[in-house]
């Protein structure tokens, strides 16, 4: 049975796992219940969990969680066997100071205007509970592990895995 982390030790947990992955698969649903998939970037995990993503705020996304706030985040690092799904509920924000705060200059990129791009918002993910698998180790351990559970008949166990409870 997977161990279940509370609070502040889930969130510190969460921090930790997904500060080298960055970039997740932010999945929505339509008006028609259907989910679809895009990367965004997370700019920020604050203290009490939540994660913080830049986006349009005239975009798809915005529209579908405009009928169902309920989002996923899916976050992978095969090359460190880090993999991370969360389930969280999302709102749009439009504070300018929050916005200043959590700028990147990177966000140039898609948006030119910085700052002062009226189609800039923020998102904000409401963590509610994470699942999480990590086995820690480079690709030549975790073949010469599966190697050694094959050779001794044994199931290959992953590593770590859990679930956080984030609310």
């Amino acid at each position: 049975m997977e161990p279940t982390l509370q609070s502040t030790e889930a969130i510190a947990k969460f921090r930790q796992l997904i500060e080298d992955v960055n970039i997740c698969m932010f999945t929505t649903k339509d008006d028609h219940g259907d989910l679809f998939s895009r990367p965004m970037a997370t700019v920020s995990i604050d203290e009490e969990g939540n994660a913080w993503f830049f986006t349009n705020e005239f975009s798809e996304k915005i529209q579908d969680v405009s009928s169902d706030n309920t989002v996923y985040l899916i976050y992978s690092h095969p090359g460190k066997n880090v993999y991370v799904t969360v389930k969280g509920t999302c709102t749009i924000v439009l504070d300018k100071k929050k916005i200043q705060e959590l700028w990147n200059p990177i966000l140039k990129a898609w948006f030119p205007a910085g700052t002062d791009d009226p189609k800039l918002c923020l998102v904000k993910v409401v963590t509610e509970d994470a699942h999480y698998w990590n086995s820690n180790s480079n690709k030549m351990i975790v073949y010469f592990k599966m190697l050694k559970a094959i050779a001794n008949r044994e199931q290959y166990k992953l590593g770590e895995t859990g679930k956080l409870s984030l609310k």
